[in-house]
């Protein structure tokens, strides 16, 4: 990847900051790409002189993003949502990066979907999701997708908010505790990415799906964080009939849910189809091994609390 230019499109995000770092490490020029990428600017410190660049670019307007891919060797898609304008960002969106990325004539083109996608979910998320890689696959046909479970860091919107819930509520009510997830690391969703760029012959025109070592159900992870963090807190698996009421009104104090997400929590989130970490020669790194060094911070006493087995 050494001089290679990849334009990362919502290269800022949270898995945008790790296949950025991936990436320079690797020798690869990086061009941030996002709607304000005054945003990205801390990734800065992270590349050489001139290594990395920042443009501005919006997905649903075309001529930005044909302006922010122009010249590049690579580009990655990396932009989702879990709430709002699913047609516009996750199947226009996509459909407008591919194409672009067609028409500059790069060698390689990643789009990071998720595990789940289906254009005949019953979820407007998933429907999105699927539609959207058939977008992409119609636009560049030797594009990479990429479908992660739930993916874990320091940054993440999942693993924390569990954790926050759980260091401030003395009961933690959980829906749908025996849909199972195969929850991913964030830097090994990262190395997945550069790999695929790396490796064409193991990837180009292939769907795969990622997912770390362990397979664990909603319960079991909500008790692991509790244990993890040093709390003891009464937690209540909430029965189905009640957890769709709390979804139908969507919320849940702590945790907001929506009518869409409850859909989504009807499928376990696993690896069913093509293991992507294994054909990309990427050994799974396990929650419990790199989750200490920030759930410190949910613990009583915070980085000054007492180590805690898990």
């Amino acid at each position: 990847m050494t001089d290679t230019l990849v334009t990362l499109i919502g290269g800022g995000g949270f898995l945008g900051r790790y296949v950025a770092q991936v990436l320079l490490e690797g020798g690869a020029r990086v061009r941030i790409a996002q709607r304000d990428p005054r945003r990205a600017f801390f990734l800065k410190p992270l590349g050489g002189l001139g290594q990395t660049q920042f443009v501005a670019a919006d997905i649903s307007k075309p001529e930005s993003i044909a302006h922010a891919v122009a010249g590049s060797d690579a580009v990655v898609n990396l932009v989702g949502i879990l709430n709002g304008n699913f047609q516009k960002v996750q199947v226009e969106g996509a459909r407008i990066v591919a194409e672009a990325a067609a028409q500059a004539g790069v060698a390689a083109f990643v789009h990071v979907s998720a595990i789940g996608a289906d254009a005949a979910s019953a979820s407007a998320y998933g429907r999105s999701k699927g539609e959207g890689e058939a977008a992409v696959r119609a636009a560049f046909a030797a594009a990479t997708i990429l479908r992660p479970s739930i993916v874990f860091g320091r940054e993440d919107q999942f693993v924390n908010r569990f954790a926050a819930m759980i260091a401030s509520a003395p009961i933690v009510p959980v829906l749908r505790a025996g849909t199972k997830f195969q929850p991913v690391y964030v830097g090994d969703v990262a190395q997945a990415v550069a790999a695929a760029l790396a490796n064409p012959d193991l990837a180009a025109g292939k769907t795969l799906e990622l997912g770390g070592p362990d397979i664990v159900s909603m319960g079991a992870l909500v008790r692991w964080i509790a244990k993890a963090t040093g709390r003891k807190r009464a937690i209540v698996e909430l029965p189905d009939a009640i957890g769709a009421a709390i979804a139908t009104l969507g919320f849940l104090p702590g945790a907001p849910i929506t009518t869409d997400q409850w859909k989504m929590l009807a499928n376990d989130n696993v690896v069913t189809g093509s293991d992507g970490l294994k054909a990309l020669g990427i050994t799974p790194t396990p929650l419990d091994a790199v989750a200490a060094g920030w759930l410190v911070r949910y613990r009583k006493g915070g980085r000054f609390a007492a180590p805690t087995a898990t």
